[in-house]
């Protein structure tokens, strides 16, 4: 029987086939293989991009081996692996991370076995096959031990080759343009360019009519030209869940240097930073052990008697950076969205808050009258900044949620953003944990959510895989609370309680470094 070959090169269609659940890679022959020796075998017992109870099944294992891995420690691994190559690299990082025995034996048949495995034969790697199989399990292992050994031999062959496809693009497109963003490198160098599927049944993608054994070819280089979003990783709601472990062998193989500040974005807990408004308020926090300090735009402004966002403030903001950079902690500064629509001016402004001691900066693409900034002007200043001051971390925010316009856009504006050079993107207003999870599939850089007390709490955030958590203008709003309740408590003869730092404890914590 003839079978019809349907190609889409479009974005919404790509993902559309993608998340098709009648859409799967071709099946492997019926006849896998003997069992646990062979790539055949291999191919056929893998956890595949697919669905039906066997694959949940398959992919729960994988899932289950990848919790274990912190995506951070494997990037210091592999960055510590020495100059091998590339593919043994990865799979003795990944290997000794899953405990596993013989990690170098590992590695080594691994990539034999990675040579073939997504098309080919050769006895050696089936040789290696059963020399993995034998290491991972015992020799009266049941079918379901079989099947665990073989997605844990499947998920590091998979990583080599995906990882290492990474990495030869990122050198690609090094060689043209430097230290590209991983996030760039994905959309214009996709190291996944097609993608093949078979359909298992009757299906309709884009409008056209696909029978049950018809092949779909997916250009993934040609969508993506038109879209920002890259596609390597899949698309919601079938997602590669490796995507944050290979992001991050890749960058340690790339061996691109963090900051301080930076590696807090990358560790097993996300950065709960709080926001202060002024020296006392940070050199306060910061006494109580938070890793970092962020400034609210909203404290700045209104202590002054100024709106927020309304690019009234950059002399103040200046000057408060100044002031933080004579404390001894981490700081970084909302800068709301630069206090200019110049690039160069923003860039300079950044540059005097590095040279202040700034950490980071924060720029959003909300305006005052409640519109949005173009995504072009908007990336244009994230790329001016980090041209200007590569050390400076940049967290590109978007207002969509906050202000409630383009909401369906917003995968699209911070994927320009991160490609544009970004550390890491914030959306305030987001609290929805399907909306979050559903982001996150897209990013390639930490993703920032401001706490919200309706929200997740912050082993909920941690467990979506967000990073960092700020605190925004709450606690400036809490405190001006604080100080009106207590004032009128006294003034109406209201028990009042008047807990509060000594005179001489604020003048210890926030007079002692103007002293020195």
């Amino acid at each position: 029987m003839t079978h019809t070959t349907h190609e889409f090169n479009r974005h919404t269609d790509v993902c559309a086939a993608l998340a098709d659940p009648a859409l799967v890679p071709e099946l492997p022959a019926a006849d896998g293989g003997p069992v646990g020796a062979s790539v055949a075998w291999l191919r056929a017992t893998v956890a595949r991009f697919s669905s039906g109870e066997t694959h949940r099944r398959r992919r729960a294992l994988v899932e289950a081996e990848l919790t274990r891995l912190e995506p951070a420690a494997l990037r210091r691994a592999v960055t510590a692996g020495g100059d091998g190559e590339v593919r043994v690299r990865v799979v003795h990082a990944l290997a000794e991370a899953l405990e596993m025995p013989q990690p170098r034996e590992v590695a080594e048949a691994v990539t034999l076995v990675a040579g073939v495995y997504f098309g080919g034969a050769d006895p050696t790697a089936d040789e290696a096959v059963a020399r993995l199989v034998a290491l991972l399990v015992s020799e009266d292992a049941d079918q379901w031990a079989l099947e665990a050994a073989a997605n844990r031999i499947g998920l590091l062959v998979q990583a080599c080759a995906a990882t290492a496809a990474l990495v030869d693009a990122a050198l690609v497109d090094a060689a043209a343009d430097g230290n590209a963003p991983l996030a760039r490198v994905l959309r214009e160098t996709p190291p996944v360019r097609t993608m093949r599927r078979v359909a298992v049944r009757t299906t309709r993608v884009a409008g056209r009519d696909i029978a049950e054994g018809d092949v779909v070819l997916l250009d993934l280089a040609a969508a993506q030209t038109a879209h920002p979003v890259p596609l390597t990783f899949g698309a919601p709601p079938r997602v590669c869940p490796g995507r944050a472990h290979a992001l991050a062998l890749a960058d340690g193989l790339l061996q691109r240097p963090l900051t301080a500040f930076a590696h807090l974005h990358h560790r097993a807990a996300p950065l709960l930073l709080p926001n202060a408004w002024d020296y006392a308020s940070a050199a306060a926090l910061a006494a109580q052990g938070f890793d970092a300090i962020g400034t609210t735009s909203l404290g700045v402004a209104a202590a002054l008697g100024l709106p927020d966002g309304a690019a009234a403030t950059a002399a103040a903001t200046l000057a408060l950076a100044r002031r933080l950079g004579r404390g001894t902690f981490r700081f970084t500064v909302d800068a709301e969205g630069g206090f200019s629509d110049e690039p160069e001016e923003v860039a300079e402004l950044a540059r005097r808050l590095h040279d202040a001691g700034a950490a980071g900066i924060n720029l959003e693409d909300g305006r005052s009258d409640g519109t949005l900034t173009p995504v072009e002007l908007h990336a244009a200043k994230i790329a001016a900044v980090k041209a200007a001051v590569p050390a400076l971390f940049v967290n590109a925010r978007t207002d969509t949620h906050w202000l409630g316009r383009q909401e369906e856009k917003t995968a699209e504006r911070l994927a320009v953003y991160e490609q544009a050079g970004a550390d890491g993107v914030f959306v305030p207003g987001l609290s929805d944990p399907d909306g979050i999870a559903a982001l996150l599939a897209t990013l390639v850089v930490p993703l920032n959510i401001l706490y919200t007390p309706t929200g997740p709490d912050l082993a909920g955030l941690a467990a979506l895989g967000v990073r960092r958590i700020s605190l925004g203008s709450l606690l400036y709003r809490r405190a001006l609370a604080a100080a009106v309740t207590a004032a009128t408590d006294i003034r109406d003869g209201r028990p009042a309680d008047l807990g509060a730092p000594t005179y001489t404890e604020v003048q210890a914590t926030s007079g002692s470094v103007f002293m020195a």
